[in-house]
C-alpha cells in the first residue's frame, strides 16, 4: 500500500450492531380497538352472573392486607346499572359520560366512584385513549373503593400503560406499591417489574427479578427469557446470555427468533464465527428475510479476517433476492469487501454506487484512491473532485491525487 492506499478495513467497515428480537415484554396488548372490543363482548357474553354469584369469585391477591367494604351505595346503584347497560349495549360514548357524572358526584361513596373510573378507563383503553386510561385508573386507586380484585387491577393496568408510554420511573413506581401491599410472586407480573427495571437500565436488579419469574414459572414465555438474556447481555455477563442463549436456541431449533438471538448475543460476545454458523443455517433454509437479517451476516463475515470472499456471496445474494436495499451501507459494504479480497475492478464499480448515496464525500475519495492504485489517474482526479465537492475530513488526501501528472 501507498499514501494514497485505503488506511484501513476499520475506517471504511460499516458496523452493523446485532440487537437482541425480544419486544414489549408482558405489556398490554397492542391489538386495534375492534379486537378489543370483540374480545370485551365475549368477555361479557361469558361472564354476564348475578350480584350474589359474583362474591364468588376468588381472591386473587389473598397476601394483601387491605380490607375495603366495596358495595355500591343506595343513590349509586341505579346509577351504575345504567352505565352498564349502556357500556354492555356497546354505547361507549355514552356509558363513558355516565361514568363521569358518577365520578364528579361527591354525594355517591367511593365504591360507586371507583367503579365508574374502573370503567371509563376500560372505554378509554378500548378507544385507544391511553392517557384518558391512566386518568381514570388513578383516580380508581385514589379512591380506594374497590375490592383487592379490581384495585389491585386497576394499578397493574396502570403500570402496564405507564410502561407502554415508555414512562419507566413512573410504572416502577406504580409496581412498587403494588408489589410491597399484594406480596404478589405472580411471574407474569413479575416480568412486567423486570422490565421496567430494564428500560431503565437497572441491569442487576432486572435480572433478578426476571430470573425469579422464569424459575417461579412452570412455563416460562420465550420472550421473559429474550428479555433477561438481553438484559445479562447490556450488563457485560456475556458468559450467562450465551448460556442462556444456547439454552433456549437448542430447545427451540426450529424458532427464527430464538436463533436470531443467539447470533446477536455470539456477536456481543465478539464470537462472529459462532455467530456466522447460526446465520448461514438461517440463510439455507431461506429464514433470513429481512433486510437487517442480511446486514446482520455480512457484517459478521466482516469482522473476520479472510471471510471478505462469503460476505461478498451474502450481499450479492440479498441484493439478487430483492431482500437487501441497494443504498449506501450495502454497496460500501460490497466495496471494502471486493477491496480487502483483491478484486479492484468489483471494488471500483460498487463505490461507483456507494459514492452519489453517500452523506459525505469519503466514498468517492476511497473510489479515487482504488482508481489511482489501478493506474486510472483521470478518472482517480474526476472522483477526488467529487470527494472535495462532497465534502470529506481531509481535503488534503484528495489534493494530493488532483496533483498527480496526467490529465
Amino acid at each position: 500500500m501507498n499514501e494514497f492506499s485505503l488506511r484501513n478495513r476499520s475506517v471504511l467497515a460499516a458496523a452493523i450492531g446485532a440487537v437482541l428480537m425480544f419486544g414489549a415484554v408482558s405489556q398490554v396488548n397492542a391489538q386495534s380497538a375492534q379486537d378489543r372490543a370483540e374480545e370485551r363482548r365475549a368477555r361479557h357474553a361469558e361472564g354476564k352472573q348475578s350480584a350474589s354469584a359474583s362474591k364468588a369469585v376468588a381472591d386473587e391477591y389473598p397476601n394483601a392486607t387491605r380490607k375495603v367494604e366495596a358495595k355500591a351505595s343506595s343513590k349509586g346503584g341505579p346509577k351504575l346499572q345504567k352505565m352498564m347497560k349502556l357500556y354492555d349495549d356497546d354505547k361507549s360514548a355514552d356509558a363513558r359520560a355516565a361514568a363521569d357524572e358518577i365520578i364528579a358526584n361527591t354525594e355517591f361513596n367511593a365504591y360507586d366512584r371507583a367503579f365508574a373510573a374502573q370503567i371509563g378507563a376500560q372505554i378509554a383503553y378500548d378507544g385507544d385513549d391511553t392517557a384518558g386510561a391512566k386518568q381514570y385508573l388513578q383516580k380508581a386507586i385514589e379512591l380506594n373503593g374497590l375490592d383487592n380484585n379490581g384495585h389491585y387491577g386497576a394499578m397493574y393496568m396502570l403500570a402496564q400503560l405507564q410502561l407502554q408510554d415508555e414512562q419507566y420511573n413512573e410504572s416502577l413506581k406504580t409496581l412498587d406499591t403494588f408489589f410491597n401491599e399484594t406480596k404478589s410472586t405472580k411471574p407474569e407480573q413479575l416480568v412486567v417489574k423486570g422490565n421496567a427495571l430494564y428500560r431503565l437500565e437497572r441491569y442487576p436488579e432486572a435480572a433478578a427479578v426476571l430470573k425469579q419469574a422464569i424459575d417461579t414459572s412452570p412455563n416460562p414465555k420465550p420472550e421473559w427469557q429474550q428479555l433477561l438474556m438481553a438484559t445479562y447481555a447490556e450488563s457485560g455477563n456475556a458468559a450467562e446470555a450465551t448460556k442462556m442463549a444456547e439454552a433456549v436456541a437448542a430447545k427451540n431449533p426450529n424458532d427464527k427468533r430464538a436463533q436470531l438471538n443467539l447470533a446477536a448475543v455470539y456477536q456481543q460476545a465478539e464470537m462472529y464465527d459462532k455467530s456466522a454458523v447460526v446465520l448461514e443455517k438461517l440463510r439455507a433454509s431461506g429464514q433470513l428475510t429481512e433486510d437487517k437479517e442480511y446486514r446482520q451476516l455480512y457484517a459478521t463475515y466482516l469482522n473476520l479476517d479472510g471471510k471478505e470472499k462469503e460476505a461478498i456471496s451474502v450481499i450479492n445474494d440479498g441484493l439478487q433476492k430483492g431482500v437487501l436495499k441497494p443504498d449506501y451501507q450495502t454497496y460500501l459494504a460490497q466495496a471494502q469487501a471486493y477491496y480487502f479480497s483483491d478484486q479492484a475492478g468489483p471494488a471500483i464499480d460498487a463505490y461507483k454506487k456507494a459514492a452519489p448515496l453517500a452523506p459525505d464525500g469519503e466514498a468517492y475519495l476511497n473510489l479515487a484512491r482504488v482508481l489511482w492504485q489501478e493506474d486510472r489517474i483521470p478518472e482517480a482526479k474526476e472522483a477526488a473532485k467529487q470527494a472535495v465537492a462532497k465534502g470529506i475530513k481531509k481535503p488534503d488526501d484528495a489534493k494530493k491525487i488532483l496533483a498527480l501528472p496526467g490529465k
